[in-house]
């Protein structure tokens, strides 16, 4: 860079030393914005414009410490689906308005944009459990020259209700925050198709996917798991069946607000029993409709901290919600995971509840835990 504030050591050159020592400066402050504007990229995401929709309620007894945009959300969403999941059938459950709707409504009466990730999204069918056709939705970057990393991601609902396109914000978020193609498993839901069969789907999903990355665009050598809720319990447990099956392991563990015990007496449990959107009532709903017996729940695809084997699995990064009835078991399974040897990341989000890891459009914390996410598959990825 010194020769940039030097006269040119040519005495033919037709570039005045004046001249040549503006370029320099202009070329150098050119560098110095492009390298500052990569750090902001990797390391700090601009506020979104949601984040300025805060509710100025009083806070719940169930959230003392809720944060005011994920309050208003909530909120919104007791205005769209005021009646308790629990208390309605499966079927009536998964057509009522979910916290995706909830961000998308009040996005649009405040009139600011929806995000809208450089993704492309297109839909594959593959063999799932039984050799029974089950869907999968493809969030692929734009303007990626491949082969890509893969993320096989499983999104939340109890194993009774949602789809990928309920948690399609995260999956975009992930997609355009690490240039991975992100592979969204539409695995079969209970209780017209019980336990384990969602587990046995996502595990034939990644199966499939380290098989047939190339058809993709993906890199068969750099393939990560994630999910949430359930979906974070099966990132775990597809791995795994991996680990025991013979099949090539991921290189990384998303797991946000797992489920990973068969407690419902934990302390989180006790705390935020009444809480919104995940409670208590809704977590017994869940497991009657996927188990077929309460026995089902000492599975060691169900009880991660009690009976699973989760040696040899590889790094893992574990989100977890403050006012969440899960918040405890994300804890133990942390402590279990670390004890087995394997590496983990763990952070909480305080004033966050269940399934805030995707209202990113408006809260915060939801903006911070894609940070976190994005940065640990990046450099599982490198």
């Amino acid at each position: 860079m010194k020769n940039f504030c030097r006269p040119s050591a040519n005495p033919k050159s037709s570039i005045p030393y004046t001249q040549l020592n503006i370029l320099g400066i202009l070329s150098f402050l050119v560098v110095f914005i492009l390298l500052l504007g990569m750090n902001a990229c990797q390391d700090h995401r601009i506020p979104q414009p949601g984040q300025s929709i805060q509710s100025s309620s009083p806070k719940p007894d169930w959230g003392p410490t809720i944060g005011a945009q994920m309050l208003a959300v909530i909120e919104e969403l007791g205005r769209l689906s005021p009646i308790p999941l629990n208390t309605i059938t499966p079927q009536q459950a998964r057509q009522q308005p979910s916290f995706k709707d909830a961000v998308n409504s009040l996005l649009d009466k405040n009139k600011i944009p929806r995000p809208t990730p450089n993704v492309t999204i297109s839909q594959q069918t593959i063999l799932g459990y039984n050799n029974v056709p089950i869907r999968i939705v493809i969030y692929t970057p734009k303007n990626k020259t491949g082969p890509l990393p893969v993320i096989v991601y499983y999104h939340g609902g109890g194993w009774v209700i949602a789809n990928p396109e309920v948690y399609e914000y995260s999956t975009l978020a992930l997609a355009e925050e690490t240039g991975a193609v992100v592979v969204s498993v539409d695995y079969r839901l209970a209780p017209e198709n019980k336990f384990p069969t969602a587990h046995e789907d996502a595990y034939a999903a990644y199966k499939w996917v380290t098989q047939n990355a190339a058809s993709i665009n993906g890199n068969p050598a750099k393939i990560a798991l994630a999910g949430e809720s359930a979906g974070g319990n099966m990132a775990i447990t597809t791995a795994m069946l991996a680990r025991d099956r013979g099949v090539a392991l991921p290189v990384h563990i998303l797991s946000v607000f797992p489920v990973a015990d068969n407690n419902l007496d934990t302390p989180s449990y006790n705390i935020y029993k009444d809480a919104k959107p995940l409670n208590r009532p809704l977590v017994e709903y869940f497991t009657a409709n996927y188990f077929n017996s309460p026995a089902d729940g000492n599975s060691p695809l169900i009880s991660l901290v009690d009976v699973a084997d989760l040696t040899k699995l590889p790094p893992t990064t574990i989100i977890g919600a403050e006012i969440d009835p899960l918040q405890s078991e994300g804890m133990y399974l942390r402590d279990k995971l670390t004890n087995s040897g394997v590496t983990v990341t763990y952070q909480l989000y305080t004033g966050a509840t269940h399934e805030f890891f995707g209202m990113y459009a408006i809260a915060p914390q939801a903006q911070q835990a894609q940070t976190l996410a994005a940065t640990q598959l990046l450099n599982a990825f490198k």
